[in-house]
């Protein structure tokens, strides 16, 4: 008779707190208000975070081709412009001297 009172005993504040566990347990659980609501918010938010960042990415990788491509162009700009500043120099003209003109004959041509 001891025996099975005292297992009724324990079992009572046991089954307690099995309930207690349970209630706190949903409303952690819960969508709008517990941990799967922020669970689930975050979850989004990462979604949007990862979207950005690729975005972001692929329009710094074309922004770098961009770039590349005008640097590329300023070494060919700067190096045609520096063969045409060698090619001047080396054709300098020396002192020219002016010749009288040629008197023009009337009616030469006609």
């Amino acid at each position: 008779m001891i025996l099975p009172m005292i297992s009724a005993l324990t079992a009572l504040p046991l089954a307690i707190y099995c309930f207690l566990l349970s209630r706190r347990l949903r409303r952690l659980n819960d969508l709008e208000t517990g941990l799967g609501g922020a669970i689930a918010v975050m979850t989004s938010e990462i979604s949007r975070l990862d979207h950005a960042i690729r975005r972001a990415r692929a329009e710094a990788e074309a922004a770098s081709g961009d770039l590349a491509r005008a640097i590329e162009a300023s070494r060919n700009e700067k190096a045609y412009w520096a063969l045409q500043s060698e090619l001047a120099r080396a054709v300098v003209p020396g002192p020219r001297r002016l010749r009288p003109r040629a008197p023009l004959l009337e009616g030469a041509d006609g």
